[in-house]
């Protein structure tokens, strides 16, 4: 059967505080995704009679008066037709780890019992799942407790988010951002309930709790017959998922022509994959029981390749940067006004966005209008602080003549993009002129024998290296060995970082 790809941030995390928030996220998330489960966060700080915070959940007043406003706000999204799931964060005690749980149906109660089989129990004859996210921290300090998992009940699980990746304590994708909750250990991590049996589909989501469907922070692809709610939810109980860690690659994945996700029977594995990726794919290691079973590196099979003179390839456009805010404390967001060019073909757009304020307001054959809004970190203040800085931009897939420039305008400056030029190398436009006028403005006229009062100040545009076709997209198919029961899986690596966690294909030995 040929599925939709179907895409979501199912870790957008909506608190008691915000609440009044609800209709500009879902304006948001309706310009990014497909679908969306909302996960209501009941919980706040509040103080202990010494003054030491800790976090709680609010009185049931205020929980129970929020959930049935959200209620009634995804009744009236699902009658609008946008397919949007109620759903809450559970934590209990922490010694199961933290769950979302969602709904097929509006009308289910919000419970917080202490234990993950107490919640299980709780919602027994309700089409009711929960996810297991940031799996990795420390058992009963809020990491997973594989001990008391229920695979029916929890189907599926978050191996990444912005927290990084629960995948295992030896990965590239370490787990620092959250120093409260850190380190990760191995003894709680998705392969350690792979080892033990659990047949757990795999996601990736936010935990987003500003700005939900934040890019870098990671998304969910559903494989689903239809975008209803219902085959949606049949999807996620079959484990048909996968997660990426920032933009979307696209992953088609069977063993014996079954989805990822499928238990099946064999004696044998007739592994295919097709990758579309949104950069040059460096490696799809297929992983058989946690151990790489094979490695299929495409870095080095396309490079040397002659180009013709008509070629089909993506490239990212970054926008932002700016200001010192130690400096320049007062500006913290520009807007931006852009076009692109092609006298070839557009053939997608891809938007990879971190707040709000953005939008893509017309897309032909040939140009796409877009407006952008950056900002500073909200983390950090920005400058030499340990959070990224936070970028707004699209990927363009284009097909054109290697002689015909593709012109980017912003803000009324056309920048041509050469298309040879592109597949060479990266590049930046600092827009120095706007930098030196604001300095002149602030601090008067201002000589240092190095440029970094204006580059360190300045806004930018990033035009990164482009990738042509034969570089993103990748077909295998293999025979591999069953040795006893056993599941397969894809970790899919781009060489800019970008991952692909497939869900297993769990095999039973015939």
């Amino acid at each position: 059967m040929k599925y939709r790809l179907l895409w979501t941030d199912m870790h957008s995390n909506l608190h008691h505080e915000n609440f009044d928030e609800l209709s500009k996220w879902y304006d948001h998330i309706k310009t990014l995704m497909d679908f969306w489960p909302i996960a209501y966060y009941p919980f706040h700080m509040r103080k202990h009679s010494s003054g030491l915070g800790l976090e709680d959940i609010h009185e049931a007043a205020v929980r129970d008066a929020d959930w049935e406003a959200l209620r009634a706000f995804v009744k009236k999204a699902n009658e609008d037709g946008f397919p949007m799931f109620m759903g809450y964060e559970w934590q209990g005690a922490g010694k199961d780890g933290d769950h979302n749980v969602f709904f097929l149906d509006n009308d289910a109660p919000m419970l917080h019992p202490m234990r993950y089989e107490e919640l299980r129990d709780s919602y027994r004859g309700i089409a009711a799942i929960a996810v297991p996210h940031h799996l990795a921290y420390q058992l009963g300090s809020r990491g997973k407790n594989w001990a008391t998992h229920d695979e029916a009940f929890s189907p599926i699980g978050e191996i990444y988010s912005s927290h990084g990746s629960s995948e295992n304590d030896y990965g590239s994708v370490a787990m620092n951002r959250h120093i409260h909750m850190g380190p990760r250990t191995g003894e709680t991590c998705f392969e350690r309930g792979l080892e033990e049996g659990k047949h757990i589909g795999i996601i990736a989501s936010g935990d987003n709790h500003s700005v939900p469907g934040v890019a870098e922070h990671g998304s969910m692809c559903v494989l689903a017959e239809s975008a209803s709610k219902e085959d949606i939810w049949k999807a996620m109980l079959a484990r048909r998922t996968y997660g990426v860690s920032h933009s979307r690659i696209g992953v088609d994945f069977t063993v014996n022509g079954s989805p990822m996700g499928s238990d099946i029977v064999a004696d044998k594995a007739e592994l295919a994959f097709r990758i579309e990726g949104t950069d040059a794919i460096d490696r799809v290691e297929i992983l058989r029981d946690n151990i790489p079973e094979a490695t299929i590196v495409h870095s080095g099979s396309w490079e040397r390749k002659p180009l013709e003179d008509t070629v089909r390839f993506k490239f990212q456009v970054q926008f932002g940067w700016g200001p010192d805010t130690r400096l320049y404390p007062d500006i913290i967001s520009r807007k931006w006004e852009g076009r692109l060019e092609t006298a070839g073909k557009l053939h997608s757009v891809e938007k990879v966005w971190n707040s709000f304020g953005q939008s893509l307001n017309v897309v032909s054959d040939q140009t796409c209008d877009f407006s952008l809004t950056t900002y500073k970190s909200t983390a950090t203040g920005k400058w030499m602080g340990p959070s990224n800085v936070v970028t707004e931009g699209f990927i363009f897939e284009v097909e054109t003549r290697l002689d015909d420039p593709i012109l980017l305008t912003v803000d009324g400056v056309t920048y041509p993009l050469e298309p040879k030029e592109l597949l060479r190398t990266s590049r930046l436009i600092p827009l120095y002129d706007e930098v030196k006028a604001l300095t002149r403005e602030r601090w008067g006229e201002v000589e240092h024998y190095r440029d970094d009062p204006w580059w360190h100040n300045c806004y930018k545009i990033k035009i990164g290296q482009a990738a042509p076709q034969a570089a993103y997209v990748l077909d295998h198919q293999g025979t591999y060995p069953v040795e006893g029961d056993c599941q397969y899986r894809l970790r899919v690596w781009q060489r800019n970082g970008h991952t692909a966690w497939t869900s297993p294909i769990f095999i039973r030995k015939g």
